[in-house]
């Protein structure tokens, strides 16, 4: 029995490279100063998708939400083996915390159509929150299974998963559809294929077109560019390299539950904390030791 999976997945800037100078006077991280990666845990649920078509045949659907950059990747997503690839952009979904962001996902998943799982990584590891997968299933009215570490059975409808749960595992059986947030301890994520970046590698969507034909042509007359951009965007359909682009109004989102009108998270304070001590200490690895440790850091004020 082939399987229909949809894989969430997000561009992310590379937190493991934060600097001094990728901070804000306010505390928060300059996104433009950090280089953008595929979220690292979002990678094992493609992986996962492509695992279960492998063996039971059906579909891998990639779907992102971002700005015409996050087509990056989308175009790793096809590399790897990807079907379909949708890029969800729209500046109205600017702003959007996990509350909205999982409404606009769950209405493009809608949009998608047939389903068997969704697939979403634990987290990103720009947010860290691990919550935008759970309230996708919510909205869905879909069952969901967090923390997954592999497939043990799959036949028909149903699903036997094994997931961590944090001293040990458990087994669970589930009836599709469903969603599931997947461990980077799941699988290892195989590399792009070289032949299908040959072939993908010139892929873009509507977005990035319409970029390089306003820097190509900046003399030309409105009409000129979107007659242009219309031409690009056949050819690069007629060849298969047309990267589906949507809105919001195109997966019928309420536009009071997106962006920051539908974002009820607030930010009370930001506060960034500036190690000064030099050199280092050995803490014995007792329980003394750790009561030590954690009256130095109330002494330092980095507690408390």
């Amino acid at each position: 029995m082939p399987y229909d999976s949809i894989v969430c997945v997000k561009q992310v800037p590379d937190t493991a490279n934060v600097t001094a100078e990728a901070m804000k006077e306010d505390g928060t991280v300059n996104r433009s100063a950090l280089p953008a990666i595929f979220n690292p845990e979002d990678l094992h649920a493609l992986e996962t998708a492509l695992e279960i078509r492998e063996q039971h045949g059906g579909t891998v659907t990639a779907l992102t939400m971002g700005p015409p950059k996050a087509s990056d990747v989308l175009r790793e997503c096809l590399y790897r083996g990807a079907d379909r690839a949708i890029l969800l952009t729209d500046p109205r979904a600017a702003a959007s915390d996990t509350l909205a962001t999982s409404y606009i996902l769950s209405q493009a998943v809608k949009t998608v159509g047939r389903y068997d799982f969704v697939f979403c990584g634990r987290q990103a590891i720009d947010g860290d929150t691990a919550q935008v997968g759970p309230q996708c299933a919510e909205k869905l009215g879909i069952p969901q299974v967090t923390y997954l570490e592999g497939m043990v059975g799959l036949s028909g409808e149903v699903a036997q998963l094994r997931r961590n749960i944090g001293r040990g595992w458990e087994i669970v059986e589930v009836r599709l559809p469903v969603l599931v947030t997947v461990l980077e301890t799941a699988n290892r994520p195989r590399p792009p294929a070289a032949r299908r970046v040959m072939r993908l590698k010139r892929a873009r969507t509507a977005a990035e077109i319409a970029g390089r034909v306003r820097t190509e042509m900046p003399d030309a007359s409105d009409g000129q560019r979107q007659a242009e951009i219309q031409r690009r965007a056949d050819a690069q359909k007629e060849r298969g390299l047309l990267i589906e682009q949507w809105t919001l109004d195109q997966i019928g989102a309420d536009l009071s539950r997106c962006g920051l009108a539908g974002s009820p998270t607030k930010v009370h304070r930001i506060q960034a904390i500036v190690l000064k001590k030099e050199g280092y200490s050995e803490i014995p690895p007792t329980e003394q030791g750790a009561r030590q440790l954690v009256h130095e850091l109330v002494v330092d004020r980095t507690l408390g």
